[in-house]
């Protein structure tokens, strides 16, 4: 049952709001918070197995409409009377730039003798597209997305290189939208083929060996299919080769593998990825796709190394191992286990490269990169003194030459070039950022949830700190879809750190640091075992002197966005401050919107009666109280966010300050040109973490 009332869609309330942003506009001191405009309300209710649920902003999750246009509008207004006349920000802004603006390189693909990366300067505001010739060569550049648009917020990203290095595969993004339009490159002449992808939802493209196949994934209403494609023929008559069948809810990618003779097919059933399908198709045979594993709940996968099938899976093993099978006829008959679980490391992934399997583990959420043979032999281990992460090998199972990466929270980020037969690494490139990284401390430390489970938390600050509660602390965390937070580096950190400040990652249940018991203690059911670790970790910084409760913010985004959402219903008393940003929040309605069915089993459905009854008592919009004196809130999220529903953030911001009873201000920040994540020009990011740092310095009482 569902019922509205239509009179909520006045005029008349939208001119008074106009009205009273501009008599505010230019008012608000640090002292003085003027009211928040107020947002009409409509009269939805619906009965859910029996249970009444009131929807009064129901009307905000229409994007388009001239009302919630103007609603935006009137929201963006009253932010920048509140937050514009803060003191200290062209001192974070600079700081800020001193760290970001500066040349970044990506880890290159090799492909033909050349070497492929993006690149951004430090006078640029995207990446740039580049090659150089030989390891020593010159570097030249194939696409500038900079032209694209006046305000920089079209971006592009390399998706593949055809085996000679004379073909080019992008992606031109707008807006931080995660959907984008895939072109062609030809390397040699410098300019783009006619052919192009239009705008959708990709998860892959591949070039095959004779550079005229091509094959792509494409996420489209009816579920994902794999597409084979021509060059020169019209992208509209592409054959489905894969796919048919599976529903929206399914995620499928699909690629070549390097000999160019097996297409490797992986769906996956939902985010959280707890049942995966692996279908190999041996293109020089006639027999098309072949199931590898289609009926085992577990997670699998699969890269060709040679004609040998590696397979990483939880199948049996919580910790990960992984197995191997001749591609060619990949029975489960004939499958062998080469690479055992380790019963205190967790297995992050692998990659085949150089004739070896190079696995990432993490122990005690610390990374651990080991090499193995096809036989299961180890045969050497990269190391690294300082506590950080060690990324994931790149490179060719026949090429003698791999790239990967080593950062920490206070360790810039270094690619590193390693010949696999030796041992021999060499700086390929690494940041070259301002900081005097002996000042600051990063360490590790361990707390007790609500059920006795131990948790723990990396900690950075500067050494020597005080504890005598009074440090200005900022508490992160994500929780969910097997996620690890790692040590990585972090100017958000440093500039905190910087500040006098304690700045905390917790490593929550429903990620993957400890494996899948790890991930499915906080999942589903499960849920509010996420939302008490994070409360501990509060509680832990509070009774350890670190800080006080009006010197704690929280921040998380997008499932971190419901996990702050959700603590700040349940302890409001506990945090002086939170940033929301692109967050979950209507957890009766999410699977409703954009891609949002993938997320399903990680979360559940209200359609399911059990599943509805959990959910209802975390959602973050379905637990707001009214008359409870909420911490500071900066809600942020934006039109280009088509991965979770900006409506979230829209309907929360105004029923939050409708039932706000405390002093403290409300915000939103909604960006027109903003995206989930990635593919901001750096000069906004930049504002946006100043505008961030100045609301929370603020608020804890440190301006």
């Amino acid at each position: 049952m569902m019922h509205r009332d239509p009179s909520f869609r006045n005029p008349k309330t939208w001119s008074l709001a106009a009205l009273l942003i501009a008599a505010l506009a230019g008012c608000a001191t640090v002292a003085t918070v003027p009211a928040p405009p107020p947002t009409p309300t409509g009269d939805v209710v619906e009965t859910l197995h029996g249970v009444e649920i009131a929807d009064p902003y129901r009307w905000l999750e229409d994007q388009e409409s001239p009302e919630t246009r103007a609603w935006i509008e009137t929201q963006n207004a009253y932010t920048d009377t509140v937050l514009d006349p803060l003191p200290g920000q062209q001192a974070l802004r600079e700081r800020f730039a001193e760290l970001l603006k500066i040349d970044v390189v990506t880890t290159p693909t090799a492909r033909g003798g050349r070497y492929f990366f993006s690149k951004r300067g430090a006078d640029q505001d995207l990446y740039v597209i580049y090659v150089r010739e030989g390891i020593d060569g010159e570097d030249r550049v194939l696409i500038d997305p900079h032209p694209l648009s006046e305000d920089h917020t079209v971006s592009v990203n390399l998706m593949d290189v055809s085996d000679d290095g004379t073909l080019l595969a992008y992606g031109v993004r707008e807006g931080g939208q995660d959907e984008v339009t895939v072109r062609f490159h030809d390397v040699d002449r410098g300019q783009d083929l006619p052919d192009v992808l239009a705008k959708g939802r990709y998860f892959g493209v591949s070039i095959a060996q004779d550079k005229r196949t091509l094959y792509y994934t494409r996420h489209g209403e009816a579920g994902p299919r794999v597409y084979r494609h021509v060059v020169g023929d019209d992208p509209a008559k592409d054959r489905i080769v894969f796919g048919e069948g599976y529903g929206p809810d399914k995620i499928l990618f699909a690629g070549l593998s390097e000999n160019g003779r097996y297409l490797v097919a992986h769906v996956l059933y939902g985010s959280s990825a707890d049942k995966t399908e692996i279908h190999v198709n041996d293109l020089r045979g006639k027999r098309g796709f072949r199931p590898v594993v289609t009926d085992v709940d577990a997670r699998f996968f699969a890269t060709v190394a040679g004609d040998t099938l590696v397979i990483r899976t939880n199948w049996q093993a919580e910790n990960g191992r992984i197995l191997a099978v001749a591609a060619g006829n990949p029975s489960r008959g004939a499958w062998r286990e080469i690479v055992p679980e380790h019963d205190q490391r967790v297995m992050e992934g692998f990659s085949a490269v150089g004739g070896r399997l190079f696995v990432q583990y993490l122990d005690d959420v610390k990374s651990h990169l080991e090499a193995f043979d096809l036989a299961g032999n180890s045969i050497g281990a990269i190391r690294f003194d300082t506590l950080g992460t060690v990324g994931s090998v790149s490179g060719r199972w026949d090429a003698d030459e791999a790239f990967f990466r080593f950062e920490s929270f206070h360790v810039p980020d270094t690619v590193y070039r390693y010949v696999p037969s030796t041992g021999e690494r060499q700086i390929w490139t690494q940041l070259d950022v301002p900081i005097d990284a002996e000042r600051f401390e990063v360490k590790q430390v361990w707390f007790t949830s609500r059920d006795g489970t131990r948790v723990p938390m990396f900690l950075v600050h500067e050494r020597g700190v005080a504890l005598d509660g009074s440090n200005p602390t900022l508490l992160t965390g994500y929780g969910g879809f097997t996620a690890s937070l790692t040590p990585s580096f972090s100017s958000s950190a440093l500039v905190w750190a910087e500040q006098g400040g304690v700045y905390a990652v917790a490593n929550l249940r429903g990620g993957g640091e400890f494996g899948e018991a790890w991930h499915r203690a906080g999942m589903r059911e499960n849920k509010q075992n996420v939302f008490d670790d994070f409360i501990a970790a509060a509680e832990w910084l509070i009774d350890n002197k670190y800080t006080r409760p009006d010197k704690l913010a929280i921040r998380g985004g997008s499932n971190g966005g419901l996990l702050v959402g959700a603590v700040m219903n349940q302890r409001p008393e506990l945090f002086g401050a939170v940033i929301c940003s692109y967050p979950l929040l209507d957890m009766l309605r999410y699977h409703q919107f954009l891609v949002a069915r993938y997320w399903v089993p990680e979360y559940g459905s209200s359609e399911d009666p059990e599943q509805f009854r959990y959910l209802k008592a975390y959602s973050p919009y379905h637990n707001v109280t009214p008359g409870t004196g909420y911490p500071a809130v900066l809600f942020i999220s934006g039109d280009g966010d088509t991965r979770v529903a900006p409506l979230h953030a829209r309907k929360m911001t105004a029923l939050v300050q409708a039932a706000n009873g405390g002093e403290r201000p409300v915000l939103l920040r909604y960006h027109i040109k903003a995206g989930h994540s990635g593919g901001k020009p750096i000069s906004q990011t930049i504002d946006d973490l100043t505008e961030s740092y100045s609301f929370l310095l603020w608020q804890l009482g440190e301006l």
